[in-house]
């Protein structure tokens, strides 16, 4: 990583002529870039490194088309010669969903949604004209029948097949070709975004919204795009605004193409795309989740699977695909949605969770419940960066060695394997209604990595299992169990 900090601080001092002042490491979301926050002395603006160059080539590209029409998308700042890093216009740090999550379904949050929209047609209809879909597309020149079968299949093999459920495949592929055929005769055809959602919608400190992450975009359905923003699992809009704002954006629509639409058959196509779109996420969540074992999707796959059984309950497909009807009602069952649901506890939940770090070059921790104990996990594989002279002094709460523990070190994935060991004992013990667990992070000293570790682990529970924890660092919080940021009650 640090390799990656040096190449896109060397690109910011070739474009702007000094070296930046800070360099901020974004957190990772799905996809395997790298962003970085390069602060100036005026301004700040957005790095980015990606390994896939035409992945770059087509963002840049479309860009520089956007930006030319004055579209709600980043400016390019600079490029480095071998294509794998970027600068690009920085639109702060605050999205959509920041808004939705933090001041809830409000007028003024609406509007938001609304701007955004009608920002949306404006991209689709404008960004599309004279653009080079062949050149530059990822995949394939337009989101047709081979793209649809595409998401569809996504979703069968990364979700579906997961579940080990019975059903006819062959009857299902069939299934499938029709609902692909049919969603290909759509009227309207433009640029197509692919990821639409309020996450990659930031709003800047005057309320205007602006666009990122759209590199995946081809020629398409308008309805796709507006399909992926309202029905968002995780921002989960109400029915009446999922409504209010379809309209809102037709009326948008038909303003940018300068003639009205047959809105029952815009509405029909829409509600296929929508589940399209679920379906879709619903496999990335799969393939994030079940195969590569990030938790922050796993736990999203019940919101996935709820927003599916909604979709289910107020609409129909429009076209008889009896075995693909079948394949739905089984993945919102009850007994699906409720094995992928984590057991969280409630006000009356016994189980406290006392989490701490140590030092093995003096006493093991004690536990005061009389259980002897719990788990204690060996931090001492990880590489130390106390052995690094700027931090030998700090701990593993400073932003220095927290860097260093998740972008130079296999700390993350020790903690993903801690956390699917501790995670099936919390759930049990909840069930059980046991009332302690005690879960202890030792290395050499007692002040890097298994502070971190501590911490991570305080984090994990609390946002999977909303347990009650008591967090001590025994070397540094002078083996008391207490410290007044972390403690839960």
């Amino acid at each position: 990583m640090q390799q990656l900090v040096e190449s896109i601080s060397s690109l910011y001092k070739q474009w702007k002529g000094v070296e930046p002042a800070s360099v901020d490491v974004l957190p990772q979301s799905g996809s395997e870039r790298r962003y970085f926050r390069l602060q100036g002395k005026d301004e700040s603006v957005i790095g980015a490194y990606g390994a896939n160059i035409p992945e770059n080539e087509t963002f840049i590209y479309f860009s520089r088309q956007f930006k030319k029409k004055n579209l709600a998308t980043p400016e390019i700042l600079a490029i480095s010669d071998d294509k794998m890093f970027y600068l690009q216009e920085d639109f702060g740090t605050v999205s959509l969903l920041n808004h939705l999550e933090a001041k809830g379904f409000t007028d003024e949050v609406y509007e938001l949604f609304k701007k955004s929209l009608e920002a949306l047609a404006a991209l689709q209809v404008k960004g599309d004209e004279k653009l080079d879909y062949k050149t530059y597309c990822l995949t394939s020149i337009e989101f047709g029948k081979q793209a649809i079968l595409s998401d569809l299949l996504y979703f069968k093999y990364y979700f579906l097949d997961a579940l080990r459920k019975p059903y006819d495949k062959q009857k299902l592929i069939e299934d499938f070709d029709a609902l692909s055929n049919y969603l290909t005769h759509t009227e309207y055809k433009y640029f197509m975004f692919r990821d639409f959602q309020s996450r990659n919608i930031m709003v800047t400190p005057d309320n205007e919204v602006h666009f990122i992450d759209y590199q995946g975009g081809m020629k398409g359905a308008p309805q796709y795009d507006v399909a992926s923003m309202l029905w968002q699992a995780r921002a989960n809009l109400t029915d009446e605004w999922k409504i209010n704002l379809l309209e809102d954006y037709m009326t948008a629509f038909e303003k940018v193409v300068g003639q009205s639409i047959d809105r029952p058959i815009f509405r029909s196509q829409y509600y296929g795309y929508v589940l399209i779109r679920i379906l879709q996420v619903l496999g990335a969540y799969g393939f994030r989740g079940l195969f590569e074992r990030k938790a922050q999707f796993l736990t999203s796959i019940p919101l996935a699977l709820r927003n599916l059984r909604d979709f289910f309950q107020n609409q129909s497909l429009g076209i008889a695909v009896p075995e693909f009807k079948k394949v739905l009602d089984m993945c919102v069952s009850d007994e699906v949605i409720a094995q992928f649901t984590p057991t969280q506890a409630d006000e009356n939940t016994p189980l406290v969770v006392k989490v701490c770090s140590f030092s093995f070059r003096k006493q093991l921790p004690t536990d005061d419940s009389g259980n002897g104990g719990g788990f204690i996990f060996d931090c001492r594989g990880i590489l130390n960066p106390g052995r690094v002279d700027s931090m030998k002094t700090q701990t593993g709460r400073d932003k220095e060695v927290k860097d260093f523990l998740e972008r130079q070190t296999k700390m993350p994935e020790f903690l993903n394997s801690v956390f699917d060991i501790v995670d099936v004992t919390v759930e049990e013990y909840i069930k059980r209604g046991f009332e302690s667990l005690m879960v202890s992070f030792g290395c050499t000293g007692g002040q890097h990595r298994s502070v971190y570790a501590a911490d991570a682990m305080v984090r994990h529970l609390k946002n999977k299992f909303k347990v009650k924890i008591e967090l001590n660092h025994w070397v540094q919080d002078e083996k008391k169990w207490q410290n007044p940021i972390e403690k839960s009650s």
